[in-house]
C-alpha cells in the first residue's frame, strides 16, 4: 500500500504530463479546471494516468458522477438540488462540496475538483496509508 505522499507524488506526476503544467503548480488545493486548465477531454487521460500507475480500475462515472447532474430528479432550473447534494455527497464522499452547495450550478460543479479531493478518492481505491 502506498502512503498518502507517495500517492499525491503520482498524481503530481500524472497531472503535470496530462496537463502539461508546471509541478510546483500541482498543490492539493489547486483546481483542477479552474487552476491547472482542465478541459473535460483532459479527465480521459488523467483517469487513465491514474488507472495505469496505481493499478487501479476506475469505472466510468466513479470519480465524477455526471448522471447525477442531468437528472431531472436532482437538477431544477440549471442548479443541484438538495436530493441532488445529497446525492452527490454519498457518491463522491472524497469530495468537499461545501462552496459548491453555497450555489449549486451545474455548469460550476468540474470548477471546484480540487488535486486535494482526487488524492482522496485514490488513497480510498488504493488504502493509502500515514
Amino acid at each position: 500500500m502506498p502512503t498518502k505522499d507517495e500517492v499525491f507524488e503520482k498524481i503530481q506526476a500524472a497531472l503535470v504530463d496530462a496537463l502539461g503544467v508546471d509541478e510546483e503548480d500541482v498543490k492539493p488545493e489547486a483546481t483542477l479546471v479552474g487552476d491547472l486548465g482542465a478541459e473535460s477531454i483532459d479527465f480521459l487521460d488523467i483517469v487513465f494516468r491514474l488507472e495505469k500507475g496505481f493499478n487501479i480500475k476506475i469505472p466510468q462515472g466513479e470519480l465524477m458522477p455526471e448522471d447525477v447532474l442531468k437528472d431531472t430528479r436532482y437538477v431544477v432550473d440549471g442548479k443541484v438540488t438538495e436530493a441532488g447534494l445529497a446525492e452527490l455527497r454519498q457518491r463522491m464522499p472524497y469530495a468537499n462540496l461545501d462552496e459548491f452547495a453555497q450555489n449549486p450550478v451545474v455548469q460550476d460543479f468540474t470548477k471546484l475538483f480540487t488535486v486535494a479531493d482526487l488524492c482522496r478518492f485514490v488513497e480510498g481505491k488504493v488504502g493509502a496509508t500515514e
